[in-house]
Formats: C-alpha cells, sequence, structure tokens
C-alpha cells in the first residue's frame, strides 16, 4: 500500500495566477453568474475565459458538472479542472456533498500529476459545519487515492499522486485537524481494502494474525494476542474451530486491545467475521463468482482498518478489536452437514449447512468477550446474501438488541456517509432455529439477514450488541471485484462519538 497522502489547508490566502506555477488546479465553482474571490482572479487572469465558459452553458457550477481544460493563457498551470459546488451561499444535503468530494478525487487521480492545488468555497451542507465538510473531503480525498499493487503483475497500476493543498475561504478554526481526522480513517479504509483484495493464498488466518501483531509494532498503544488452535480448544470454542478443521490453514483468534481510556472505563469492543476463503465446505458452492469468496474476511479486514484508524487518532476510550478466523475447505476432516458440535457459551448447534459458517465463528467470539464486561459489542460480517437481495449494495444491515445502541450506529453511518439501515430482531423469528438434536440449528427458513441475527442473538444475552452483515457493502460496488472498505467510516464515527 502507497504511503499516505500530503494534505494541507490553508484559509483566507489569495493566490497569485499569473506567476505562481502549478501541475494541476482544481477549482470549485459555484452556479452564480457573479465571481467571487479566487474564481474571479482567475477570470480577470484569462480575459474572461470562466465568464465565457458559462455564457455558452459549458460551465454551469451545478453539482456534477465539471470541465477540463488542458492549458489556460495567463494561467501557469498544466491542467485545470472547475468543479461545479451548486448554488452560493444555498445549503446542500449530505449526499450533495459526497458528490463534490467524488468529483474532486477524480480530478486530482485523473491529472496524473503528483501535486495539485484545490481552490474551493465554503460549502454550505445542511445540519453539518466546514469542520465536517472538510473531514469528508480529507477522507474521499485519501481513500479514492487507493490502487491495489500486486507484486510480480507486469502492468501495474500508476498512481502519482502525492501532495494536496487545499485553499479555502473560511473564518473556521481546526480545519486543518478535521482534515488530518479524514485522512487518517480514509488510510484505515485504504488498509482494509488492501488485506480483503489480497488473494487468499496469501491472506491466510496467519496472515491477518501477522498484520495484528505488525499493528501493535507500528503504535505501542495497541496490544496484540493471538490465539491457536490448541487455544482455542482449552476455551471450548469448539463451534470456531469446527469451520476450519477441513482446512489445512490454522484458524487464529485476534485480540488487539486499545487502552486510551481509564482503566475502570468498559470498552467497546468491534467483532470481524475473517474467513479468508469461503468455499461453502461439503456445502460447497457453485463455482460461478467463488473467486469472490476471498472477501468473506471483509469484516475481519474492517476491524484492522478501523483500529489502525484509532491508533493514530488516539481517543481517550477503551477499545477492544477481535477476529475470529478460519479457512471453510472440503475435505476427508471437513465438517458435515447434520454434525453437532458445542460452542463456548454451552450451546449446542446442528450445522444443518456447512456454507452458514460465519455465524459458527462469530458466536465463539461473542461469548468470549463477555469477560471485558463491554459498554457495547458490534459485530461485523460478509454473513448472508439475502442481505444483498434486501438492501443491495447502498446500505449495510442492522440487527440489534439494543435500540439506543442502534440508533447510535444509525446516525454514525448518516454523519460519515457509510450508511446503515436496521432490520426486525423480533422473537417471532427465533422460531426458524429450531433443531431436533441440539439447542439450535445453524440456518432458518426465510428472512435468513434476520434468522442469522437471531442465531448470534443467542449469544449476546449479557451486554448491549449490534451485527452488522455486510455482504452488499463490503466489495463488488457497481459490479467491480475490489473492496469497498466499508464500513470502516461507519465504525469510526460510532467508535469516537460513543
Amino acid at each position: 500500500m502507497k504511503k499516505l497522502l500530503n494534505l494541507s489547508i490553508t484559509s483566507n490566502k489569495k493566490l497569485n495566477f499569473a506567476k505562481d506555477k502549478f501541475q494541476a488546479l482544481i477549482v470549485g465553482v459555484s452556479d452564480s453568474k457573479t465571481l467571487n474571490g479566487d474564481v474571479k482572479n482567475i477570470d480577470n487572469a484569462t480575459n474572461g475565459l470562466i465568464k465565457k465558459l458559462i455564457s455558452r452553458e459549458e460551465l454551469t457550477g451545478k453539482i456534477g458538472n465539471s470541465v477540463y481544460l488542458p492549458t489556460l493563457n495567463g494561467i501557469k498551470a498544466d491542467k485545470t479542472y472547475l468543479i461545479g459546488t451548486g448554488g452560493k451561499n444555498k445549503k446542500i444535503s449530505e449526499v450533495e456533498f459526497f458528490k463534490i468530494c467524488q468529483s474532486i478525487s477524480s480530478a486530482a487521480l485523473s491529472s496524473k500529476n503528483s501535486s495539485i492545488k484545490v481552490i474551493i468555497p465554503e460549502i454550505l451542507v445542511e445540519n453539518r459545519d466546514t469542520n465536517w465538510t472538510m473531514e469528508v473531503l480529507g477522507r474521499h480525498l485519501e481513500s479514492s487515492s487507493y490502487q491495489y499493487f500486486f507484486k510480480g503483475k507486469k502492468d501495474q497500476p500508476k498512481n502519482v499522486l502525492k501532495k494536496i493543498e487545499i485553499f479555502i475561504e473560511s473564518k473556521k478554526s481546526n480545519l486543518s485537524r478535521s482534515l488530518t481526522k479524514g485522512r487518517i480513517v480514509g488510510s484505515g479504509t485504504n488498509f482494509s481494502k488492501e488485506l480483503a483484495n489480497t488473494p487468499a493464498n496469501i491472506c491466510t488466518p496467519s496472515h491477518l494474525a501477522n498484520q495484528a501483531r505488525q499493528l501493535a509494532r507500528n503504535f505501542p498503544t495497541i496490544k496484540t494476542k493471538i490465539l491457536g488452535e490448541k487455544e482455542m480448544k482449552k476455551l471450548g470454542m469448539d463451534c470456531l474451530l469446527s469451520v476450519g478443521n477441513g482446512s489445512a490453514q490454522e484458524s487464529k483468534f485476534i485480540i488487539m486491545n486499545y487502552a486510551g481510556g481509564k482503566k475502570a472505563d468498559k470498552p467497546h469492543i468491534i467483532v470481524g467475521k475473517g474467513i479468508t476463503f469461503d468455499t461453502g465446505g461439503i456445502s460447497i458452492k457453485p463455482a460461478r463468482a467463488m473467486d469472490e469468496m476471498k472477501y468473506d474476511m471483509s469484516g475481519a479486514a474492517s476491524v484492522l482498518g478501523t483500529m489502525r484508524a484509532i491508533a493514530e487518532l488516539k481517543p481517550n476510550k477503551n477499545i477492544i478489536g477481535i477476529i475470529a478466523s478460519a479457512e471453510n475447505m472440503p475435505s476427508s476432516t471437513a465438517t458435515k452437514p447434520g454434525d453437532v458440535v458445542k460452542t463456548m457459551s454451552g450451546q449446542t448447534v446442528e450445522i444443518l449447512n456447512t456454507d452458514a459458517e460465519g455465524r459458527l465463528v462469530l458466536c465463539d467470539a461473542l461469548t468470549y468477550v463477555e469477560r471485558f464486561k463491554p459498554a457495547s459489542v458490534i459485530d461485523i460480517a460478509t454473513l448472508t446474501g439475502a442481505c444483498v437481495v434486501a438492501l443491495g449494495n447502498e446500505a449495510t444491515g442492522l440487527l440489534a438488541n439494543d435500540q439506543k445502541l442502534a440508533d447510535k450506529i444509525l446516525t454514525s453511518g448518516i454523519t460519515s456517509g457509510d450508511k446503515a439501515w436496521q432490520l426486525p430482531l423480533w422473537d417471532e423469528y427465533q422460531g426458524a432455529l429450531k433443531s431436533r438434536y441440539a439447542d439450535i440449528a445453524n440456518i432458518g427458513g426465510q428472512a435468513g439477514t434476520i434468522t442469522a441475527a437471531c442465531f448470534l442473538s443467542r449469544f449476546t444475552d449479557k451486554y448491549k450488541w449490534a451485527h452488522l452483515d455486510i455482504a452488499g457493502t463490503a466489495y463488488g460496488i457497481g459490479g467491480q471485484k475490489v473492496s469497498s472498505g466499508r464500513p470502516v467510516p461507519l465504525l469510526s464515527e460510532y467508535l469516537l462519538s460513543a
């Protein structure tokens, strides 16, 4: 993964467009026909070019409108991009601002320059301040600059972008701090993408464990502990271990402890599903698109990415990241449909479908976290195809045993733009998990996302818990076989505000 962008921000400074040299300029233009500030200065330096573009309706200033100019007489810039920012002094929605950020990020990448100057007005967003807009812009710029680099591939993606300077007309303070916060969360998102995009022959449970150890080496505020199969067996994690029975790769249980608060403060815990490859086991999946099952550890990747962001941001909180990791393979030693296994909680599970394995590793992890007496627990998993059917690629599925916790997560999703949508967790759905031979079956009937959460809820009676089903949002958005890095922005926002 490449180094972080060098992002900086300057308020109320006028540039000398006639004398200063620029590799590339990105200029935000409102839809007002009255030009002000740097846009007016650019128009003057170019003998009224901006006004000409507006009069010909090539440049409207509306959100989504953009104009690329390779050269401009009067300005020493190799490339100039004019980006519409909407109505001057008119408030726009959060979604509209995300579109502006995307336009700026796209222009910065397409320039193929190492240094960019971005000049934007103070954009007004409903119910948000300029610190929020700079945080979101910083996150977009960092996150969008990510390219996956696989060592050994001849034609590698090239991204030379290193430095972005933002110039804004604003009287607000701490904008630099907000920009940096956004960049750090964007970096955590990219770390999550990097892990999820890595082929499964490299990204094994042991690889995830090594990444967690490296995180602790890079950030002394994090203490990492790794449990192997022998340690898990002693703890009674037979359900988790059953998933990796058919694989030559050893299952791993990863604990990352960030102690930024007082010793007596209850920790907030995030738990990630880390199935580094999911064949379905004996209940094997169809061959079509099975390569995408390397993304079945996206929950684990989001925990690592979030913990990295937390370590850099250094909040005064106690936060624990847990990863339950295994590889689900068919073999003579694999768990079979109809097998009954015991969980760490003492409950028994009849495994009717070995492809419903995520809940089997998570249930033991959810029992393990009881020892920390947590303030809240959120598990994150690419758990059910049913969630993709219900919500598509836009929203993460949310189910919880505590409505206040659910509300906080929903608010964090809106604030970060990494949205979730709540589904019911009613007792009426619990009956679908009845088993003839065990306390609980690992699959139900209809409403697969809900019954999967019902299964997990059986192990969360002792604390406030929420489940995030990221099957539709973790990867594959727009038909692209790449990781989105979600829900690192949502998790970071929640943990920082909890």
